[in-house]
């Protein structure tokens, strides 16, 4: 049957590619154990049919019924509510993709690396919220830890089996986003539809506000603080989104890895790693490119690379406040009831009153993240009156 996936967060961006992937390997090369959802029932239920996945489950327990019934017949097991979720994150499967996105993915991702086995991360909040828990849950059961995300993946590619004692420096690049170049005014003005026209990547409405804010690039600063300690991280806006990420060495090399923007290719790395497999993605055309430009991220306009910092040099529960408070400000933005350079104001006041608590477990990871998003609430709502 070849080797045993499951997927969690399957409908997401991110499965879909890793499904299409497996839809185009070899016959056998790989079976599907479960696929996770959070609502989408027709979708969840059309990959299980399609994937014949042995277990489907939706997060939402109000969709079991129509799962049930849209699976009746096909032999894949059917269940829902986040039990469920954690079971099958559990099961035993030789590689499962994190892909749950926000913190509700933490429970699963910390399910799924205390089975062991490969767990090709592209939950980057797992590790923002509980770095030290999610890394010793790794260590403890041996499981193999692959991220997903393109630039942390670059990194990982550039790094090789080099020790990070030899880095002078880590570079992670970021587009910009869609205000890359807009005035402070005109970010003041900006409306959700269009900072979710992202420039290069099509992603969901969540992620590409973040894009747009730099937060997204923040959250990568700190999870790549966790994957590979020791060197310094440096961001560089690089709109052609074709260096996903580089290494500088101690001796002057720097290292990079480029791609088309296409996150097909950092997925089909974990997918097939130690090897490397065909992804059907456009080829990198460098000669049509013709140019590759960077350049320093304005701190005025993306304050959130400063937040982020912040979050991360002082530690114990900021970083889970910081990702908490960020993920209220966007979903208040996107039903506008607050404005787009209110994000980062919120998330500032939130790291302000509750940045310094402790997280030694996750259930204070979870009570942090609960007390961060009503703070945030509650700023966000006076903001909005003022």
């Amino acid at each position: 049957m070849g080797r045993s996936i499951s997927i969690l967060g399957s409908t997401g961006s991110v499965g879909r590619s890793t499904l299409s992937l497996l839809s185009a390997a070899a016959p056998g090369e790989f079976s599907v154990e479960a696929l996770v959802a959070g609502r989408d029932v027709a979708a969840l239920a059309a990959q299980a049919r399609e994937h014949r996945a042995r277990l489907a489950v939706v997060a939402d327990p109000e969709g079991l019924p129509a799962l049930r019934e849209a699976l009746a017949g096909t032999g894949t097991e059917a269940a829902a509510g986040p039990e469920a979720v954690a079971e099958a994150a559990a099961r035993p499967a030789d590689w499962t993709m994190a892909a749950i996105v926000g913190a509700a993915g933490l429970a699963s991702t910390l399910a799924a690396l205390r089975r062991g086995g490969t767990l090709a991360l592209a939950n980057k909040e797992s590790l923002v919220c509980a770095g030290e828990i999610v890394l010793e849950a790794a260590r403890a059961s041996g499981a193999t830890l692959l991220p997903v995300d393109s630039e942390h993946n670059a990194i990982f590619q550039a790094l090789g089996e080099r020790a990070t004692e030899q880095v002078a420096k880590i570079i992670l690049t970021a587009s910009g986003g869609p205000f890359r170049e807009a005035s402070l005014a005109e970010m003041r003005a900006a409306t959700p539809e269009q900072a979710v026209r992202h420039p290069v990547w099509s992603m969901g409405a969540k992620i590409s506000v973040d894009s747009a804010t730099m937060f997204n690039k923040g959250l990568e600063v700190i999870e790549a603080a966790r994957l590979f300690p020791g060197p310094p991280i440096e961001v560089l806006i690089h709109p052609q989104s074709t260096v996903h990420g580089l290494v500088q060495y101690q001796d002057g090399s720097v290292l990079a890895q480029l791609g088309s923007p296409d996150m097909r290719t950092p997925i089909a790395h974990c997918l097939a790693w130690p090897r490397r497999m065909k992804a059907e993605v456009k080829p990198l055309d460098l000669a049509a490119l013709g140019r590759l430009d960077f350049a320093a991220p304005d701190p005025a306009r993306f304050p959130a690379l400063r937040l982020s910092r912040e979050a991360l040099e002082a530690g114990r529960g900021a970083p889970c406040v910081l990702n908490a408070a960020n993920e209220i400000g966007v979903e208040m933005f996107l039903r506008r009831e607050l404005g787009f350079l209110d994000i980062a104001a919120v998330v500032e006041d939130t790291l302000a009153a509750l940045g310094g608590e402790a997280v030694p477990d996750l259930p204070a990871v979870l009570a942090l993240d609960g007390r961060a998003r009503d703070h945030a609430r509650r700023t966000a709502a006076r903001r909005a009156a003022a």
